[in-house]
């Protein structure tokens, strides 16, 4: 009986979905030999062979979640009585065999397996430009994948990911380079992304020092959704400003009665408060467009950007209607302090209906927040300014907040946008309006 290989220890992730199949059964492994590839919300990463042996029997498949503890496969090692003497196993770059392609379902399709026609292969591996090698890192693809690209000289920043997530899978590059043997090569300039030019590749190093960067994993995994969101969401955006003098004022009265064991009442607070007391009159805006149908939520979960080094996060204020300006304001901090400090569980940043994009604590008025689906709209808080507003006769310096509300057209009319904003703004400055 062979021994069962496990999930090993992955810090705090649960529930990861298989991304890659490296092996098969009567596979000959090697010690530390990739066997899967996983990929959580921030990483991708390879399991390895614990030891040298033969694949027996594969107990996942691809698409498959698995966490710490999950068996992968059985593997017969040298020494067993059932398992004859292994032959010397060849270098693991020449036994690892293609990932394994499953039925195709509903939820995991990959483009069909199209072997190129590679005639020849140099020994050595096409060099790729600086720019080249800057995608090669970045891509959102797993590393059996990008050792691949590099094998064959492929520039992965040109390459389009058909996978999940739109993930590059190995069958992406094999169609990527029979597509390029087998196109003419074009006379001066266009191809790719229809009739769009080509994005251009510089290297940059010709014109003066550089330095290659890599993106954090956040920003590497968030960037394909942000750019499909601003593709597939006809988005536009409201301004207003609000008079929050009286709220502002209201603040501080709050923060100086409360010891100093009581987290800061923010405006980021206020505002998640008074969206609370605003959403369920404006129902669109709760809610979530998936084909022609549009499903209207009846809880309110909010969520807020959060900055932190490695990147955007958005931690997730839950049922905010039920919960006192202390509670969420505890509840605020104790979220924005774990995503800086990478310790978010993945529960905590989903489930939001409606989103808020604060720049107030840094600077900048008005800007357009991108929609973060499925939601259908997002509000963007700038930085209040004290500024002159003729009131009540006379000119007079008052606190003025910039609000920057981005809205899915398909689903809100301007219209509606205004009403919503006006809304909110009658809150913001009489704060009391939330008991009526």
């Amino acid at each position: 009986m062979g021994k069962e290989v496990k999930v090993p220890d992955i810090g705090d992730f649960r529930n990861v979905p298989i991304i890659e199949l490296l092996v098969k059964e009567g596979d000959l492994l090697t010690l530390d030999q990739p066997l899967i590839t996983l990929e959580s919300d921030k990483a991708t990463l390879e399991v390895p062979a614990p030891e040298a042996g033969r694949v027996e029997r594969v107990l996942v498949k691809l698409g498959e979640r698995v966490s710490e503890g999950s068996p992968i496969l059985i593997l017969a090692v040298p020494g067993e009585e059932s398992v004859a003497p292994f032959p010397d196993p060849v270098p693991a770059a020449t036994t690892r065999s293609d990932p394994v392609t499953p039925p195709v379902e509903e939820k995991w399709v990959s483009a069909p397996v199209v072997t190129p026609p590679f005639s020849s292969v140099s020994a050595s591996a096409p060099r790729l430009t600086p720019a080249g090698e800057e995608a090669l890192r970045t891509a959102h693809a797993s590393p059996t994948v990008r050792r691949f690209a590099r094998e064959l000289g492929v520039d992965l920043g040109q390459v389009h990911g058909t996978g999940p997530n739109q993930r590059i899978l190995r069958e992406d590059i094999q169609n990527f380079v029979k597509a390029a043997l087998q196109s003419p090569r074009p006379q001066g300039g266009g191809g790719g992304l229809g009739d769009l030019p080509a994005w251009p590749m510089v290297d940059f190093a010709k014109y003066g020092p550089v330095e290659a960067r890599p993106l954090g994993r956040i920003k590497k995994l968030s960037g394909g959704y942000l750019h499909r969101n601003w593709l597939m969401i006809p988005h536009v955006t409201n301004h207003e400003e609000v008079d929050i003098t009286e709220l502002e004022e209201f603040r501080q009265d709050l923060n100086h009665e409360a010891g100093p064991e009581f987290p800061k009442i923010t405006l980021l607070t206020l505002v998640l408060k008074a969206l609370a007391a605003v959403l369920p009159g404006f129902p669109e805006f709760n809610a979530s467009l998936q084909g022609d149908a549009l499903i209207l939520k009846h809880y309110i979960h909010l969520g807020f950007a959060a900055d932190t080094t490695s990147g955007l996060m958005v931690p997730v204020v839950r049922d905010v209607p039920s919960k006192g300006i202390r509670s969420i304001a505890t509840e605020v901090a104790e979220l924005a302090a774990r995503a800086r400090e990478g310790r978010l569980a993945p529960e905590e940043m989903q489930g939001e209906t409606f989103s808020v994009s604060s720049l107030g604590g840094i600077g900048g008025s008005f800007f357009t927040p991108i929609i973060n689906a499925p939601e259908v709209a997002i509000l963007g808080l700038g930085r209040a300014l004290q500024k002159p507003v003729w009131r009540e006769g006379a000119v007079a310096g008052r606190w003025m907040l910039p609000l920057s509300l981005s809205y899915d057209h398909r689903v809100i009319d301007g219209a509606g946008a205004a009403r919503f904003n006006e809304a909110l703004r009658q809150i913001l400055a009489d704060i009391r309006r939330i008991l009526v």
